[in-house]
């Protein structure tokens, strides 16, 4: 079983106590979204995890409780972009976020700590000029300390369509989308890197950029060791490439407060949420209610 860690949240960032507790009791119980009363009881142990996916863009607290991880396979989807305060609210100065994904690099190695620049987005702030300059930048302070980039556009969802008018943001043309593509495939070629895409649809091959699947069934076989045929992710986006894993994160509990975030949209909820949290507790900022249904999922 793979497990994700999460799409949903950050957990490095905000809960890697809680996620050390899971491991500690060796399982995580997790809310359906779509039927909250709803709960996946969620093994932890070894034996159950090929391959934990964290999904961060601040894993600063997490760097010392790296040990706990020991018995497991794991890698780091890291995202790092230019935006500032207006854009991503809850995170620290990015040359401080750089220095640490030097940091988990070093401690796991190079192959282990993905750099995603995602989404791409274009507002009076974030011309295309903007980030040819800023991704040139960017690669070249992580050359050697990652193997892989990702890069996704933006992603029009209903739930954020208030936070892009906000931003008066919008996602590249095609034009753009190819004069980024040829910039970005230079660049990460020169600074060593491997370039793909994130659930688009676009063809950039002309440019060496590939599809990639960030739930990675190709790279978790050379970590663990093993080949095992694993399906596609069904539940996720037409154009999603990732395989099948298991998410224990929830929604609405993200303190980075991404306005172009599918995963945290209410500020009302995060709040709620993040006060509710109790690092014991097997729900990730949720207790058990009465009428919950807990069923183990299977591996």
């Amino acid at each position: 079983m793979i497990v994700s860690a999460s799409r949903r949240t950050d957990i490095p960032g905000f809960y890697s106590e809680w996620m050390i507790e899971r491991l500690k009791s060796g399982f995580a119980l997790v809310r359906n979204p779509f039927n909250p009363h709803q709960v996946s009881k969620v093994i932890l142990n070894p034996e159950a995890v090929d391959c934990f996916v964290f999904w961060t863009k601040d894993p600063q607290k997490m760097l010392d409780k790296l040990n706990h991880f020991a018995d497991y396979c794991y890698y780091f989807q890291f995202t790092i972009t230019p935006y500032h305060g207006s854009v991503e609210p809850g995170l620290r100065n990015k040359r401080e976020i750089i220095e640490t994904f030097k940091k988990l690099s070093g401690k796991i190695g190079e192959s282990r700590v993905i750099w995603r620049y995602d989404p791409i987005l274009i507002n009076g702030d974030y011309s295309v000029d903007h980030h040819l300059r800023a991704f040139e930048k960017m690669a070249h302070l992580l050359k050697g300390f990652t193997e892989e980039c990702v890069i996704s556009f933006l992603d029009y969802y209903q739930k954020i369509s208030s936070n892009l008018r906000k931003l008066d943001a919008r996602a590249p043309n095609e034009i753009e989308v190819r004069k980024i593509a040829s910039h970005y495939s230079e660049v990460s070629s020169s600074e060593g890197m491997k370039l793909k895409t994130c659930s688009e649809t676009v063809d950039l091959s002309e440019y060496g950029i590939s599809h990639g699947s960030c739930i990675d069934g190709t790279l978790i076989d050379t970590l663990t060791n093993k080949e095992i045929d694993r399906p596609k992710d069904r539940y996720q986006r037409a154009a999603c490439r990732c395989v099948e894993s298991v998410d224990i994160g929830a929604y609405n509990t993200c303190l980075n407060r991404c306005l172009y975030c599918y995963a945290s949209f209410s500020e009302k909820a995060i709040r709620k949420n993040y006060h509710s949290f109790n690092p014991k507790a097997p729900l990730l900022c949720s207790e058990l209610q009465e009428h919950d249904e807990i069923t183990e999922r299977k591996k």
